[in-house]
């Protein structure tokens, strides 16, 4: 059953979002961050109509934003009928309080924005459960008397506080109640899962890694020629896929994981522990990066850290630059002095720039969607999985 005090449904279809300028982010990025968030908006039904930015030394206690930008923001959603004002940076439950009633609108956050979209997509019991889980932790400090609607007492014979407790802290016993019914639960399903991949024979494991919406799935089908689903929206894939791969004569596991994004919440990487199990325990990765992205290098960073934050960045990779149909670059004339940057870049040049001083184990440059590459992807792919097979069975050497 859905989480009745934390949903956040919303019936219709229009939203402003709100972005900060700062030291650690400047125009340009805030730009890239307010793209992203419109296109989290989008993968949960929502239509960006306008975007608001503020430079802040510091985020305001009250409202996040100063007084003006409050106005500004609350002239243009009733002028526009704005349904739904989203902020890209987590608010505390008291700006976010401070801010409904200021704007009259509901708000939300990335955080909470990310947690809707994973129970939207959600499709089986695991993945239900533990995008439930994530939403209950990030919701249970926010708790308000909002959610009197759980249940107006527990008074009576047998309970703490009796009739006269208050409704707020019975509020969040419930909600506290509910976290541990569903870690129990998940507890549960995680030691099926464990013993699911024991039981997996000696093959080596692979998984796919890498930002959202780079292609994972699409790579996916394409080696195990399965149907994993693949769609052009964040977070397409929840719940882990497992398929057993050949290449030649040699088989694999290969895992299909959620997508790592920017600000991924917390809550999120400790409900998801058994999801991405299936990353700590592979035994090689294979970083999928989308090349046309125009901030590569930035996805390929959070990726990077996300990796070490669970305990896997010192996993044998092989990082493949994805989508390389949809690359462009805008070419630099020889007459032109300024300093080129990655927009002035070849696809050529990129290859000699990350063929250099890389600590992957291998770099490989394909396009998943128009089969471009594959016979090396999979030749790479065959090397390095076959020289981890031959070192832990030795005795199967006679298969290859």
């Amino acid at each position: 059953m859905k989480p009745e005090p934390i949903s956040t449904a919303i019936p219709t279809h229009t939203c402003a979002l709100v972005g900060v300028i700062n030291k650690l982010q400047d125009d340009g990025l805030s730009k890239e961050y307010l793209e992203e968030l419109a296109f989290l908006a989008a993968t949960y039904g929502l239509e960006t109509i306008k975007t608001f930015t503020q430079k802040l030394d510091r985020p305001d206690k009250a409202t996040f934003i100063g007084k003006g930008k409050v106005a500004e923001i609350c002239n243009f959603v009733k002028e526009n009928k704005i349904d739904v004002v989203i902020f890209d940076d987590e608010l505390s439950p008291s700006q976010q309080r401070n801010l409904e009633k200021e704007l009259g609108k509901k708000i939300l956050d990335r955080t909470t924005l990310i947690l809707e979209i994973f129970e939207q997509r959600a499709q089986t019991a695991h993945a239900k459960t533990q995008v439930q889980l994530a939403q209950y932790q990030y919701m249970l400090p926010r708790l308000t008397g909002m959610w009197t609607h759980l249940e107006r007492q527990r008074g009576g014979t047998g309970t703490r506080g009796g009739a006269g407790e208050k409704e707020i802290e019975t509020d969040r016993r419930i909600v506290r109640d509910k976290i541990a019914l569903l870690k129990e639960r998940l507890r549960e399903i995680d030691k099926q899962m464990s013993t699911q991949r024991k039981n997996r024979g000696e093959l080596i494991r692979v998984a796919l890694v890498g930002y959202t919406n780079v292609g994972k799935s699409t790579i996916m089908n394409l080696l195990s020629k399965s149907t994993v689903f693949a769609e052009n929206k964040l977070f397409a894939t929840l719940d882990t896929t497992v398929r057993k791969v050949t290449i030649d004569n040699l088989y694999f596991l290969l895992s299909d994981t959620v997508g790592f994004i920017r600000k991924l919440p917390t809550q999120l990487v400790e409900s998801f522990k058994s999801t991405l199990d299936e990353v700590r325990e592979a035994d090689v990765l294979i970083h999928v990066v989308d090349i046309s992205h125009k901030n590569f290098e930035d996805q390929i960073n959070v990726v990077k850290q996300t990796l070490q934050d669970i305990g896997a960045g010192d996993k044998p990779t092989i990082l493949v630059f994805n989508k390389t149909d949809a690359f462009t670059y805008t070419h630099k004339e020889e007459d032109d002095l300024s300093p080129a940057t990655r927009e002035n870049l070849s696809l050529n040049e990129i290859r000699r720039t990350w063929m250099k001083g890389i600590s992957e184990t291998a770099v490989l440059f394909i396009s998943a969607q128009k089969k471009e590459n594959i016979d090396e992807f999979k030749s790479t792919a065959y090397s390095i999985i076959k020289d981890l097979h031959l070192k832990r069975y030795p005795y199967n050497h006679l298969l290859y």
